[in-house]
């Protein structure tokens, strides 16, 4: 069986974090995702998803990560049974993700950050992308054999 979630949405609250009584850290908030397509003179459509992470990616969240901000995540769908506060049965649906990650989203300033311009926080090295390498040089080619265009079939 299978069971992975990846979503890249907006934060749509603040970050809730607490500690649970055995020590272990845990931030809750909720993302906005936009669907791809939208009708016809009508705005486009948002779903909303409860997400938990869990241990060091929740400390990570709660220091990069805040209201308003896009966010990747990748983890499973759970569901909970629980009785709300009428007495009736009912189902809680949350991603509680194992990853997290920034999208590389830009501010209007150019500079790396949430698109309400806040600046980028600086990224601890182990979340830290690897520098790109240089590309590899061409290999050099010898054109010299062929004296015009007309060799060529095309």
């Amino acid at each position: 069986m299978f069971n992975k979630c990846i979503m890249m949405g907006r934060i749509v609250n603040d970050i809730e974090f607490k500690t649970t009584p055995t020590g272990v850290n845990v931030a809750q908030f909720r993302i906005a995702v936009d669907r791809r397509f939208q009708q016809k003179g009508e705005e486009r459509k948002s779903d909303f998803f409860n997400i938990v992470v869990w241990r060091q990616q929740a400390d990570f969240v709660n220091r990069y990560f805040s209201k308003g901000r896009m966010i990747m995540i990748e983890g499973e769908l759970n569901t909970r049974q629980y009785t709300d506060k009428n007495g009736n049965p009912s189902t809680w649906y949350e991603i509680v993700a194992d990853r997290v990650s920034f999208t590389g989203e830009k501010a209007q300033g150019g500079s790396y950050g949430d698109s309400y311009g806040a600046p980028a926080p600086s990224v601890p090295p182990q979340y830290a992308a690897a520098p790109a390498s240089a590309p590899a040089a061409a290999p050099a080619s010898d054109f010299s054999a062929a004296e015009s265009d007309d060799d060529y079939p095309f």
